[in-house]
């Protein structure tokens, strides 16, 4: 790369690499920086509601509820939360100039919470349905809970390590 006709040293062709290098791992650092306490707990929430709603919607006969009312507060709470997720994003994205991103998380843990997280949330209620034990429930929203609650401890931890 030329400026103004010259070419640059081998040095500053160095230094400017380690900028950009820098650059990244700082985007990277501030993109990695855990969710506003406000919406973190708000998603610890909806993951413990889940298993109950879905076992509610899912029951043969009227479970506590009717089953429309379930499959409402189902919906109700996922538009709140997806609602609520916008506006975290959004805030974020202006305080910081960088997006939340989950990408910069190590593959081994997001992965496995990717795939065992949904199974474990709809999974309970499926169990519900077979056995018509609320335990299932009740466990896969405690199971849920600490599971967000131990991810954004992990991603407190990366942040503060990238920092």
């Amino acid at each position: 790369m030329e400026t103004n006709g010259v070419r640059p040293t081998a040095e500053q062709a160095r230094s400017a690499l380690a900028e950009t290098e820098q650059i990244q791992a700082s985007t990277a650092a501030r993109s990695a920086t855990p969710w506003p306490t406000w919406f973190f707990i708000t998603l610890t929430l909806y993951i413990a509601a889940l298993p109950i709603t879905y076992g509610g919607a899912m029951a043969d006969p009227d479970w506590l509820l009717p089953g429309p009312a379930w499959v409402g507060i189902l919906l109700a709470s996922t538009a709140l939360y997806m609602a609520l997720f916008a506006v975290a994003a959004r805030k974020w994205r202006v305080k910081t100039g960088v997006a939340l991103r989950l990408d910069v998380l190590p593959k081994r843990a997001t992965v496995p919470l990717a795939v065992g997280l949904p199974m474990l949330l709809v999974g309970a209620p499926v169990a519900f349905r077979a056995t018509g034990w609320a335990g299932w429930l009740i466990a896969a929203s405690v199971a849920g809970a600490a599971v967000s609650v131990g991810f954004h401890l992990a991603f407190v931890r990366l942040h503060r390590k990238t920092a």
